[in-house]
């Protein structure tokens, strides 16, 4: 017990999550400038890259860097608040793949072909998709959070139950850390390795905007089928359970969207986020509907 407090203490408290943000904010600062100096090196010939991508073509695509920094934050937040709220780490996750598509736009304005064929040019079709749906997930998120900031009505007797399965998340939370760690780092190394052994060209950009995120959710459907078992232990009734079973489907529709690209892909994101939204929704309806025993 107590190595897990002073492991938790270290990774996972408010001073370590403030230390970290500051941390990753300044790499992302500095990732930027290292980006864009690369940017106009290229530009003006000073510097000549064997590597072809639209990342190295438009100063405003260097955005795309500290974007990436910023989700890497953002998967921290997520491990965060595991333990502190469920639903907390459910909006993280979609707050997760919303800042995705905003880190696309970023890539996609700088390549826009400003003419009167717009919508029957595919790249400013998609920008076009997907700035849609950033906006409204961003309103999808915001009902959810308001959903999520309902109290549940428990009893007193169940607070041990409670602080037996918050103990029992900060260990799979611990787990993550790790976990995490290295299939960044894994994902890193294996990319890399595909950019060393390419000749003239990135790996396409549907395969970097991607990197590390599908196994990330991949890993995320597994923790979340786990958490559903563990509460397993701790309520039977009948919405927290459809609740937490709504929450993994919704998390396997986000990984599905990796798996597809253009409108396919944004429809399933939007659909994810709607999902969730709905389950919660009715969860506290039924919820405040039933007597003040629900657990």
């Amino acid at each position: 017990m107590n190595l897990l407090n002073k492991l938790y203490k270290t990774f996972l408290s408010e001073y370590a999550k403030r230390r970290i943000e500051k941390t990753i904010l300044y790499v992302a600062l500095f990732g930027f400038f290292i980006h864009l100096i690369l940017i106009y090196l290229s530009k003006f010939g000073i510097v000549n890259f064997s590597l072809e991508s639209e990342l190295f073509k438009n100063p405003i695509s260097a955005i795309y860097t500290p974007f990436s920094f910023i989700l890497v934050y953002e998967v921290y937040l997520l491990i965060y608040y595991l333990p502190k709220s469920f639903t907390t780490y459910i909006t993280k996750q979609y707050e997760i793949i919303t800042l995705i598509i905003i880190r696309k736009l970023f890539k996609d304005l700088s390549a826009l072909e400003l003419s009167s064929d717009w919508f029957e040019i595919k790249g400013d079709l998609q920008f076009t998709y997907d700035i849609l749906a950033s906006v409204i997930l961003f309103y999808l998120i915001f009902q959810f959070q308001k959903q999520g900031m309902q109290k549940s009505t428990q009893l007193n007797d169940n607070k041990l139950k409670i602080k037996r399965f918050i103990h029992r998340k900060k260990i799979i939370a611990l787990a993550l850390v790790p976990i995490f760690f290295i299939m960044a780092l894994v994902t890193l190394l294996n990319w890399t390795s595909d950019v060393s052994l390419t000749s003239n060209d990135l790996p396409s950009f549907e395969t970097i905007n991607n990197l590390f995120f599908d196994e990330f959710f991949t890993m995320l459907i597994l923790v979340d089928v786990v958490l559903l078992l563990i509460s397993f232990f701790y309520t039977d009734k009948f919405h927290k359970i459809i609740r937490n079973s709504g929450f993994v489907v919704s998390t396997i529709l986000i990984r599905m969207s990796f798996g597809v690209i253009g409108l396919i892909s944004t429809i399933l994101i939007l659909v994810a986020v709607l999902f969730g939204l709905g389950i919660i929704i009715i969860h506290n309806k039924y919820e405040k509907n039933t007597l003040p025993n629900t657990v």
